[in-house]
């Protein structure tokens, strides 16, 4: 017999497994401890909004007989497809990753063209950044297998309403090597030293049921058939790819941007939202969020925060926030300055870090005007070299602590940050648009009312966060999802403006994969 029942409950019975089942036997009206063989916990959260924090579970409970084995993970039913008909799918990030699992289930064959480096050869290239400064433009944080997903907290938190999706990229990531709390807790994350490991376990399926994934094969020009018609794809070294194009090239491929541009491919400016890194002591973060100036304790994770709030019409909020994480250099060119998080599996820094952005639209951008659709990104191109220029060409990021920046001081001195390239005194208040900075101070200035101890020069802001969301979206059709008007071309994922993370892009790709499908058998019928 199984029993669904939900409890709420204090961390340190929630987390004990002789305690909780003696609350479930308890919860069941008393029955003997002994009749129950197994509790699966189908949800968990955490409820942090009063002084005591409480443990949310969803259980199924079994009575007198045991769980089934794996009866919560079907496996996918991936077909050989090394002889079929093949679709080029272009970039291996997650959008483009689950458009070649999915296209595996439906018979045909993934071709994926990655302008970057395997996940574990990209590490040398990023590692330069820290060492050297030097970014290499094709392999970095933001080009290479599993793209810019594959070295970050790897969040599989989503908005999405659609459910069933999402329980389905998060049981496939699981089946690759992602942990077993993925399925479990309400904002399930994978880390950035396990993550790579679960890109790596994806790459082999696709390759053993007979897809490719070809490395250093950056995609320079499309190919046509008349005007508007998409059949395939040239790469730097001369190869060419045929069949319908599934483009899922990230949010920082610029010159994919640039390329579609010069064969009038129809874009529009989308807006983004820009800002700094926010880096605390993790220790300060668990107790303004766990109300206990002790901090977490021994049964709570890291503490994690959302803040939004609207300053002058724009939303100002929290981003991409990681606890026990560290700032990564984010740059994708040796022309650009940006910052990122990241947190390893077990969240185990002494810092907490966010995104702290400003909304930005296009009709903000007044002297962009004559880039066109590229609007967005000129803007965001431009605070990236004004950046690079402050730091006189390095990755040593401009910082502030947080007070100075909204008092609009210089800092005399910096607190201890995790930013591996290092970080220096500077006006980031004056470095951003003042549009940007202004409303920043004061979200953070709200942000401090709100929750004691969180507004502090204990705290630095590390600029500038810019990479947030692509600066176009590439229109498609909402039915076929192709462009509404090149035929064969399926703009997809974060990179075409119509996702946002890891799980979204991949159920975007799931979705592009069956776009293209039917693209397939509609010119085979005709």
């Amino acid at each position: 017999m199984i029993k669904d029942i939900q409890l709420r409950l204090k961390p340190e019975i929630a987390y004990t497994p002789l305690k909780l089942q003696l609350f479930v036997a308890d919860a069941l009206g008393g029955i003997d401890i002994n009749r129950i063989k197994d509790i699966k916990i189908v949800r968990r959260s955490i409820d942090a909004r009063q002084r005591q924090v409480m443990i949310n579970l969803s259980l199924q409970v079994y009575i007198d007989e045991l769980q089934p084995e794996n009866d919560d993970v079907p496996l996918p039913c991936y077909r050989d497809v090394a002889d079929s008909q093949s679709v080029i799918i272009v970039g291996a990030g997650p959008a483009g990753l689950f458009a070649a699992l999915r296209l595996i289930e439906l018979g045909i064959k993934p071709i994926i063209l990655e302008r970057g480096k395997s996940v574990d050869d990209r590490r040398k290239d990023m590692a330069m950044i820290s060492r050297s400064d030097i970014v290499d433009p094709d392999s970095n944080y933001c080009f290479g297998e599993g793209g810019a997903g594959a070295f970050s907290d790897g969040k599989l938190y989503t908005r999405s309403k659609k459910r069933g999706s999402v329980e389905s990229v998060l049981r496939t990531l699981y089946i690759h090597g992602a942990p077993h709390e993925v399925l479990v807790d309400a904002h399930p994350h994978i880390g950035t030293d396990r993550l790579p490991e679960v890109i790596k376990a994806i790459r082999n399926t696709i390759t053993g049921h007979g897809g490719e994934v070809r490395f250093s094969s950056k995609v320079t020009d499309f190919i046509m058939d008349g005007d508007n018609n998409v059949k395939g794809v040239v790469t730097s070294n001369g190869d060419r790819y045929f069949g319908p194009v599934i483009l899922a090239t990230g949010h920082s491929a610029r010159d994919v941007y640039r390329l579609l541009q010069r064969h009038h491919i129809d874009m529009e400016p989308k807006g983004i939202a820009v800002g700094v890194r926010l880096e605390h002591p993790q220790q300060l973060i668990d107790r303004i969020i766990y109300h206990n100036p002790n901090g977490r304790g021994k049964f709570l994770p890291p503490a994690e925060y959302s803040m939004t709030t609207r300053c002058g019409d724009r939303g100002v909020y929290s981003f991409c926030m990681c606890p026990g994480g560290f700032i990564i250099p984010s740059a994708s060119g040796p022309d650009q300055q940006a910052v990122n998080g990241m947190s390893p599996g077990n969240r185990g820094t002494r810092w907490a870090n966010s995104g702290m952005v400003v909304e930005i639209l296009p009709e903000d951008l007044k002297g962009y005007d004559e880039y066109g659709d590229l609007k967005v990104l000129k803007f965001q191109e431009d605070i990236e070299k004004r950046f690079l220029d402050e730091s006189a060409g390095s990755q040593n990021a401009p910082a502030q602590r947080m007070v100075d920046f909204v008092s609009g001081r210089q800092s005399k001195d910096l607190p201890e940050t995790s930013y591996a390239p290092g970080i220096h005194s500077s006006r980031i208040d004056r470095l951003l648009p003042d549009f940007v900075a202004s409303r920043l101070q004061n979200g953070f200035k709200e942000f401090g009312m709100k929750y004691k101890g969180f507004l502090t020069n204990d705290a630095c802001v590390i600029g500038a966060e810019t990479r947030t969301s692509s600066p176009v979206r590439i229109v498609r059709d909402p039915l076929s999802l192709a462009h509404v008007t090149f035929s064969g071309l399926f703009p997809c994922g974060e990179g075409a403006g119509y996702a946002g993370g890891i799980v979204s892009a991949a159920i975007d790709g799931e979705r592009c994969a069956m776009a293209a499908f039917d693209y397939l058998n509609d010119i085979s019928q005709n």
